[in-house]
């Protein structure tokens, strides 16, 4: 697979695909960077970023990782404390998820700074109360009655784009808002527009949005037996390929990290069966030639290996 398929494949949108190609053809190393708020449990909802940063940092571009400590706590998710130490959770799942040649940064280490602050300031000048909360709109707690705290994340997120040197920002569809506004305005502050890669917003196994409160998703320090609990009882109707969460778990965990994948069933049911891209199986399962259960347990499967090695290191 070349840097163009790795760097396109599982995305949403590449704004613009213009300027990513002229970002590759330099002979300049280039930087990718995601940023993640200590908030809780690593789920594969983030895992999808982490597989997207993989691929690039598999396409020769250099990822960093910004452990956004000081926008969790602009975003009330607990003190400056808390999310440090959570901070350094998140850092350990995600070497063990494998970005482990990661530059890895925490946002208080660089963004109380002054000219990091100056900027802050000059965006604020060209922003719009009513774009600053557009842009949080999908990313902040109680955005009714937001706080001027969670106005100002969005500016300092464009801001950490250029403070980190990012050639590309990397995020869910849900960062598209506050990925724009850096597009537009960091040219003025004399850094070029970044080249925005987003990644889909998955359903969890229940069909329905990811939720803490359903329990409606597959945790990274999840144990074997609770995995296979998980995707046993997930929504997943016969022959149906869109919208189908263990399905997604193929296209966008699975077939990524593993070149052949191995179906084992009884004799009476076809015996065992292995699929080598992710359009064979689906094309299978269409067709009725694959059982949803045994989708499911292979899932599992495949599943527990990815996050194994985090077990390993917690």
């Amino acid at each position: 697979m070349d840097r163009y398929e790795l760097i396109t494949r599982n995305t949403t949108e590449i704004v613009t695909v213009d300027d990513m190609n002229e970002l590759l053809e330099s002979e300049k190393t280039r930087v990718a960077y995601a940023g993640y708020e200590p908030s809780g449990k690593i789920h594969l909802g983030h895992v999808l970023t982490v597989n997207k940063l993989i691929d690039l940092q598999n396409a020769g571009i250099k990822v960093t990782v910004l452990l956004a400590d000081l926008h969790a706590y602009l975003n009330g998710k607990g003190t400056l404390e808390d999310v440090r130490e959570l901070a350094e959770y998140n850092k350990r799942c995600f070497i063990a998820l494998g970005l482990d040649k990661a530059k890895f940064v925490f946002g208080s280490e660089f963004q109380l700074e002054s000219d990091y602050m100056l900027n802050v300031l000059k965006l604020a000048q060209s922003t719009t109360l009513n774009r600053a909360r557009r842009s949080m709109s999908e990313v902040a707690r109680n955005i009714e009655h937001p706080m001027v705290s969670q106005m100002i994340y969005p500016l300092m997120q464009a801001i950490d784009i250029m403070a980190l040197g990012a050639d590309f920002a990397v995020g869910g569809i849900d960062q598209r808002k506050i990925h724009m506004l850096a597009r537009e305005e960091l040219p003025k502050l004399g850094h070029r527009a970044p080249v925005c890669i987003h990644t889909p917003i998955l359903l969890g196994l229940n069909g329905e949005k990811m939720s803490s409160s359903e329990n409606n998703y597959i945790s990274v320090d999840d144990d074997e037996k609770s995995v296979e609990k998980k995707v046993k009882s997930a929504f997943c109707p016969q022959g149906i390929i869109d919208d189908n969460p263990v399905i997604d778990l193929f296209r966008y965990h699975i077939f990524p990290r593993f070149g052949e994948i191995e179906v084992k069933r009884s004799s009476k049911f076809g015996g065992d069966v292995s699929y080598e891209t992710y359009a064979e199986l689906t094309n299978d399962f269409a067709n009725g030639g694959l059982h949803p259960m045994d989708l499911k347990k292979t899932a599992a499967g495949y599943i527990n290996s990815i996050i194994g090695p985090v077990r390993e290191l917690l």
